[in-house]
């Protein structure tokens, strides 16, 4: 994996202010970025785990311990699923 390199400047004691060590900073940051860029859509969940430094599964607990949906569908496109699902339910209870 190619990897460019980011540099942040944050407050002095910062990582106080937030309990963390100097070197628990980057990751993270790192962490927080990946889980708004992938429930904001911006980002597969490969890339999010990718940019976090973890596996796809290990991504996916962290997203349920900050409380990040990994289902990322836009509330009408999960209407017309539903309604589709629903649809094809009662033509096949029809059968």
């Amino acid at each position: 994996m190619n990897l460019a390199e980011l540099n942040i400047k944050y407050p002095i004691g910062f990582e106080l202010v937030v309990h963390l060590t100097k070197e628990e900073i980057e990751p993270q940051i790192c962490l927080m970025a990946a889980l708004k860029m992938f429930e904001l859509g911006k980002i597969s969940s490969g890339k999010a785990a990718e940019l976090a430094g973890l596996s796809r599964p290990e991504f996916f607990e962290m997203c349920g311990r900050y409380h990040v949906s990994i289902f990322n569908y836009p509330p009408d496109e999960v209407e017309r699923e539903l309604r589709q699902d629903l649809e094809t339910i009662r033509r096949l209870s029809r059968v």
